[in-house]
This record gives structure tokens, sequence and C-alpha cells, in this order.
């Protein structure tokens, strides 16, 4: 499981920002709890991951939940570490534009090299939908850089 620690926390950190520690440590806490539930399709990393991404959306409804924001969707605000990268700060602002889901999706097959068919495993949805949000989330990309370019 600790070669899954750092892309999952990468992909935690995109996903849910602060949180992203507290959430992967329970990821792995309930992959060792079913380890007997991995059956051997795809990819063991793939089935931890889908876990996380489970997590998340569990968290981000009940915090929706308790806020009164039932139909919201609000992106957490990443926090870029101390000295980072221009390019790095640039892609989180961009990244916090899109929707969670749509930020998922660009996130596993282009920031973590996953195929659009391991992506949509990961996420739990079928495997069209997620190559919409990567082309939705896309487009938004790509319009938001423009407007950048264009101030």
């Amino acid at each position: 499981m600790l070669r899954h620690e750092g892309r999952l926390r990468a992909f935690l950190a995109r996903a849910a920002g602060s949180d992203a520690d507290d959430l992967a440590q329970e990821a792995f806490v309930r992959a060792w709890q079913r380890a007997g539930d991995y059956r051997g399709q795809g990819s063991y990393a793939a089935w931890v991951m889908g876990i996380g991404w489970r997590l998340f959306l569990d968290q981000r409804r009940t915090a929706r939940r308790r806020e009164g924001l039932a139909a919201q969707d609000e992106a957490p605000q990443p926090n870029a570490p101390h000295g980072a990268s221009d390019a790095a700060i640039d892609a989180d602002r961009l990244l916090a534009g899109l929707s969670p889901q749509e930020r998922a999706a660009l996130t596993l097959c282009f920031g973590h090299g996953w195929s659009h068919g391991e992506a949509a495993e990961i996420m739990g949805i079928p495997l069209g939908t997620l190559k919409s949000l990567v082309l939705r989330g896309r487009a938004k990309a790509q319009k938001l850089i423009a407007e950048g370019a264009g101030s």
C-alpha cells in the first residue's frame, strides 16, 4: 500500500485540499479492512484510488448537508506550498475553476496518467461520462486560459 500513498495523496490534494491527508489515511484503513473485497479486476492502485474518491464525495455531501448548501458545488481552494512555482499556482487556480468531477477527471487522466477506463473505474462512473467530464473540463480550462491571457 505504501507505494500507492503518494499518488493517492496527490490526487486527493487536488480534490479535497487540506483534507487530503485525512482522506488518504481513511482510504488506506478501509482498503486494509476490506482487503478481501478486492477481486483482482483492474489494478489494486485504481481500487484504492476509488476508495479515496468515494470518501471525498461522502465528505463533501456531509459538509453540504451540514452547511445547508444542498445545490451548490463549491471548489476547495488549493493550498499552494511556500515556494511553489508560478506554473503550479496557476494550475491550482485553473483547476479551482472546474467542478470537483471535472477536476478529478483531468487530474487522473492528465496529472496521474490513468487511462480513461481506469479513471472511470476509480470515479465509479461510466466511461462515456468520464470522457464527457474530460472534454468539458478541458474546454473550460482552455476558456479560462484564454480569458487570463486577454487580461
